[in-house]
């Protein structure tokens, strides 16, 4: 019998770990939904046919309730996560949250111990580990075809576009209103490290700055709403909300980003989004205060190293990543790995594209594979076949955490 799911937050996330469900009804249905939003709750009833009685305008009305579903999908805020994992661990809800776990570190430890002490099986969505990518990426280095890992570069290429849509106009453009742009955006990435290296960080230093997205930055004559510029300047910016929105829309996308700046997917409801919602201000004239770039240097405890990048400042693309080991190296896109061993000097090439799968294959098939494992996991009733449970996600964000007091503080921070 399918397993039962409550979905707090039907927004982007919410929206699309729902649509397992629809894929394997034999595995997983969705039968309860919190959120405030009154278009995208009812876009979100209507997909998955929720009863009148499961269907909530806040995840307090939820947990008024008696437990009536196997688990949950917390796919609220970051600001909002801490609360509804206490009430629901305490219900004996499974829980799947999405990252961050919560926007500081005791929050976090909170949350570690009302999951363990509840007894219940908890993933963080920490979608990057569960691709076929970094499968056989781990798989690669687990059969020592590269000798010990030496060092490792990485790089998100977060992108233009995609920087001005969610760090500067959007929901983590504010650390008070989400949380600080590493957290935010880069715990997916320093999660990923740690799991690739297999080893503890043993010491950490930063460096990053919020460089262009600046009022002082504004062109002359720019106005602070992309409807008002005059012409010339709006269609001389890179950033402008209608270059960026109606390409989209022109090019018949109805998903991501489209669905987050309005639930009017229209081209009505998308210039009205521009005109009057927060999407269409000037990215030189919003309220935000994460950076735009960062780079973190790892120390690890074998006393290997790595140096992770992050910057808006570039075409939006797959991360890219070099693992320097002593018998070769490999060279990842996110697509394909590419292995140079030193004893032959030959070069291979690999595909990692093996799935005929095409269900959910956002973050490269990673928001498949999370569910996939989460809802196998509460199926077998078995907690170790979460690979990012409790303990290594709590690990990966302490390095987060003591990266970003390290860039604030100008210091090395030791683990």
């Amino acid at each position: 019998m399918a397993k039962t799911f409550l979905v707090l937050g039907s927004g982007s996330r919410g929206f699309t770990y729902g649509e397992y469900a629809l894929a394997f009804p034999d595995k997983a249905k969705i039968i309860g939904v919190a959120e405030p939003r009154d278009e995208y709750r009812n876009r979100f009833v209507q997909k998955h046919s929720i009863k009148s009685e499961f269907i909530f305008s806040s995840w307090t009305e939820a947990a008024e309730k008696d437990k009536f579903a196997d688990a949950v999908i917390i796919a609220t805020q970051d600001t909002m996560h801490l609360e509804p994992v206490l009430a629901f661990a305490k219900k004996g809800y499974h829980i799947l949250l999405e990252k961050p776990m919560a926007p500081d570190l005791k929050s976090c430890e909170k949350i570690v111990k009302a999951v363990k002490d509840a007894g219940v099986i908890f993933s963080v969505c920490h979608v990057l580990r569960y691709t076929e990518y970094t499968q056989k990426l781990k798989s690669l280095l687990y059969s020592n075809i590269i000798g010990d890992i030496v060092t490792i570069q990485h790089l998100e290429p977060v992108g233009w576009w995609h920087q001005a849509h969610s760090f500067v106009r959007g929901n983590w453009r504010n650390e008070k209103e989400s949380s600080f742009m590493l957290l935010a955006k880069s715990c997916h990435d320093l999660d990923w490290i740690s799991y690739i290296m297999g080893k503890k960080c043993a010491s950490v230093s930063s460096f990053g700055s919020l460089h262009h997205f600046r009022k002082e930055k504004q062109p002359k004559g720019a106005a602070d709403r992309c409807f008002d510029c005059p012409e010339n300047i709006e269609s001389a910016c890179p950033y402008s909300a209608k270059k960026i929105y109606y390409g989209f829309f022109d090019k018949g996308i109805r998903g991501w980003p489209i669905d987050v700046i309005t639930a009017d997917i229209s081209m009505d409801g998308v210039t009205k989004a521009i005109k009057d919602g927060p999407y269409g201000r000037c990215v030189y004239a919003c309220d935000n205060d994460v950076v735009d770039n960062q780079t973190v240097n790892l120390l690890f405890e074998d006393g290997s190293t790595c140096v992770f990048t992050m910057t808006a400042f570039n075409k939006p693309d797959h991360r890219k990543t070099k693992i320097f080991g002593t018998l070769g190296e490999i060279y990842g896109d996110g697509v394909f790995l590419e292995h140079f061993d030193f004893l032959t000097q030959k070069t291979e090439k690999i595909d990692t594209r093996i799935s005929d799968n095409k269900v959910m294959q956002g973050h490269g098939g990673g928001d498949f594979g999370i569910m996939d494992n989460f809802v196998n996991a509460i199926i077998a009733d078995d907690p170790t076949l979460v690979i990012s449970g409790a303990d290594e996600t709590i690990e990966s964000h302490r390095m987060v955490f003591n990266a970003e007091h390290a860039r604030r503080k100008n210091i090395v921070v030791d683990m």
